[in-house]
């Protein structure tokens, strides 16, 4: 019989990328919790061969409930959905992971953004993520700790490609020349469950997920290669990107500011997370894959000017 493992956020990008990979891995029985068991996403998971719970992180009971039997949980909180309700639903979720003996908690955490620039530039999003993992740490849980990249995807949301008065391409952000790790979200799921293959190899450690490791100017010479556009890197500062006025501004300044001062490269994250998933994709080859939606959205721009 095999032993379940609980995917929570199954149905958005980080746990729906674990739910698939543990689901093809066929090691495990995966069941998924999810505050919509109707859902297109869940139903899409329980035909491939998730279990569905019924839960979520504000209802302590549903979490009891859905870890009934539980050998594994992969962990993951959402900032953006929830604001400063994200650590009480963390500690919630540590809190019933503890109570059930869970044998192996993956939690999706990041670096604390505050201590790395000695409390000058706070990121909540990333060090409510780090209180949670200490928080996993005193609680004495048999846990591993994974730190997603930049995700490639952001280039299709948060950071598309504009067009400049002299039909050039770019992007920008505060990340300056300091490299910027970036993976695709595709791939995170493969990574952790190699991890939950390798309890021992793993448990207490702290992996951080990488699939490829350049500057931003390097990024921009690939769109151009593969995308036949002129792409450039615009560098802007941090608070001059704070004061863009949009929700989230500061802190987004803050993560790139901080990530241009202290986080220099992440090359032994890039091997490590190689040898956990061989074919983790190179930026060049996901863009080339996704030339076309690229290409799209270039087109539409140029169309909005001519017409």
């Amino acid at each position: 019989m095999r032993k379940i493992i609980l995917v929570t956020g199954a149905t958005g990008a980080q746990g729906g990328s674990i739910a698939n990979a543990l689901l093809q891995n066929k090691k495990f029985t995966i069941r998924i919790l999810t505050r919509n068991v109707q859902s297109d996403s869940a139903k899409a998971l329980q035909q491939a061969g998730a279990e569905i719970a019924a839960g979520d992180f504000d209802n302590i009971e549903s979490l009891q409930q859905a870890l009934k039997d539980v050998y594994g949980v992969f962990g993951v909180t959402n900032f953006w959905e929830h604001f400063g309700k994200e650590y009480q639903q963390g500690k919630n979720l540590i809190d019933a992971v503890k109570q059930a003996g869970i044998q192996h908690f993956v939690y999706s955490s990041l670096p604390d953004y505050n201590k790395l620039s000695g409390g000058r530039l706070p990121v909540p999003h990333c060090d409510m993520k780090a209180a949670l993992k200490e928080y996993t740490k005193e609680m004495q849980l048999p846990a591993t700790f994974v730190e997603i990249a930049f995700y490639y995807e952001n280039f299709f949301s948060f950071f598309q490609l504009q067009k400049d008065e002299h039909d050039r391409f770019y992007f920008g952000f505060p990340q300056g020349d300091t490299k910027l790790s970036m993976v695709s979200v595709e791939d995170f799921g493969t990574v952790v469950a190699s991890i939950f293959d390798h309890p021992q190899e793993y448990m207490g450690r702290t992996v951080g997920v990488v699939g490829e490791d350049l500057t931003c100017a390097e990024y921009a010479q690939i769109f151009s290669k593969v995308l036949e556009r002129d792409v450039y890197f615009n560098y802007i500062p941090r608070d001059t990107y704070a004061a863009f006025g949009f929700s989230g501004a500061e802190e987004l300044a803050n993560m790139f500011e901080v990530q241009r001062l202290y986080i220099p490269q992440r090359q032994l994250d890039l091997i490590e997370s190689y040898g956990l998933n061989p074919s983790m994709q190179r930026f060049e080859s996901w863009v080339r894959k996704n030339k076309g939606a690229f290409m799209n959205r270039i087109d539409e721009q140029l169309r909005m000017v001519a017409g």
